[in-house]
């Protein structure tokens, strides 16, 4: 998965950084890049001795977003994670001195595992398939239950008003993405479909789910979950940049986006895998009700009520993390090799959202006539 450097950093001033900060890596290193990693630039490290290791670093050049590619807050929760059974990689080291390969970056350890870009999780046999995706929700639960005061982050973000709060974070970095203009056509990326429609359903509190405050990871899906190379289970949480303290059924969403996909009147234009999903094709893929009840019961809160609101609020907001990956690839900052395809999912999934949004609104109609 590591190959060619799309984006040079330089690697005689990382090894002198390393030499006298990180002694446990032996320079000098060979340094490839990863396909993955739509936001940060995420590299392979290899050591003099065959080790490997990973350096995330903020991407280079003047940044749509200041919300946006918080290395140091990936490795602030990474390290206190580490004193937990929640399973995520070692970190080694924060260097915020942009100065030394022209950006902050952190640096963590290798896990030899297995990464699966389709959520369908193909080239397993079903049992392994099932097992795997009951353990994604219980390693979900087991981060949810972790209190941030017990590892040290009582200040993480703030405990109420999480989805009021992401609606002005997304808000603010949507209306500069839109704005960003292709650097050979010079057209702007433009507007997310039926966005301001959306914020103002979104926003109303009496829409929202009851607060709830847990650590929340603000991207958990499959391809962002190190599995064990032979075993069906979960050895790493990757990709923290958007974690803080919010609603858990934010989280949940997320991950339980290719069911939402698979029955939406798009699905066969976004999201590799998705059709797998559907009801009459199992294949060892629980349902999505019964993903939730395992979700429930592990972390023992029962989040069905509110999941239509959620999975539309989770719609809306990839809608929002996929206008950035168009925005960065028309600045020609993108890190990943497949930004243009998915800065063109943009549109799709803003009008997913706003269908999801419709189904809310008469499931609260309905709810309201009881």
């Amino acid at each position: 998965m590591a190959g060619e450097v799309r984006q040079p950093i330089d690697t005689r001033s990382l090894e002198r950084y390393i030499e006298a900060n990180v002694p446990e890596i032996k320079v000098p290193l060979k340094v490839k890049q990863f396909g993955y990693g739509q936001s940060n630039p995420t590299y392979q490290l290899i050591d003099k001795t065959g080790a490997k290791y990973v350096m995330r670093k903020k991407p280079p050049g003047k940044l749509l977003s200041k919300a946006a590619h918080k290395v140091d807050r990936e490795y602030r929760i990474i390290h206190a994670l580490e004193k937990t059974d929640v399973p995520v990689p070692k970190a080694y080291c924060l260097c915020e001195d942009d100065s030394i390969v022209g950006t902050a970056f952190y640096i963590m350890e290798f896990l030899d595992g297995r990464i699966f870009e389709d959520p369908s999780l193909p080239g397993v046999s079903s049992q392994d398939r099932t097992e795997m995706w009951h353990d994604v929700v219980r390693t979900l639960a087991k981060f949810h239950t972790v209190d941030p005061d017990s590892v040290g982050l009582p200040t993480f973000g703030k405990k109420s008003g999480f989805y009021t709060r992401q609606i002005a974070t997304f808000a603010m970095i949507s209306a500069a993405q839109a704005q960003a203009k292709d650097k050979e056509t010079k057209k702007p990326v433009g507007q997310i479909p039926h966005y301001d429609q959306m914020v103002e359903i979104f926003g109303k509190e009496e829409n929202q789910p009851k607060d709830r405050a847990t650590f929340v990871h603000g991207d958990y899906k499959i391809d962002n979950l190190v599995f064990h190379k032979t075993e069906p289970r979960v050895i790493g949480i990757l990709d923290w940049e958007m974690a803080t303290i919010g609603h858990p059924l934010s989280d949940l969403s997320n991950l339980l986006m290719p069911f939402v996909l698979a029955k939406s009147r798009l699905a066969a234009e976004i999201g590799k895998g998705n059709m797998a999903f559907k009801s009459d094709n199992p294949d060892g893929l629980p349902e999505h009700d019964q993903l939730v009840r395992w979700y429930s019961d592990a972390a023992r809160w029962d989040p069905s009520p509110d999941m239509t609101f959620g999975e539309a609020f989770s719609m809306y907001r990839g809608s929002v993390i996929l206008q950035g990956i168009a925005a960065r690839y028309a600045l020609r900052q993108a890190s990943s090799a497949q930004a243009k395809e998915y800065g063109s999912r943009m549109a799709p999934y803003g009008e997913l959202a706003w269908d999801l949004i419709q189904l809310f609104k008469k499931e609260k109609s309905s709810k309201a006539k009881l």
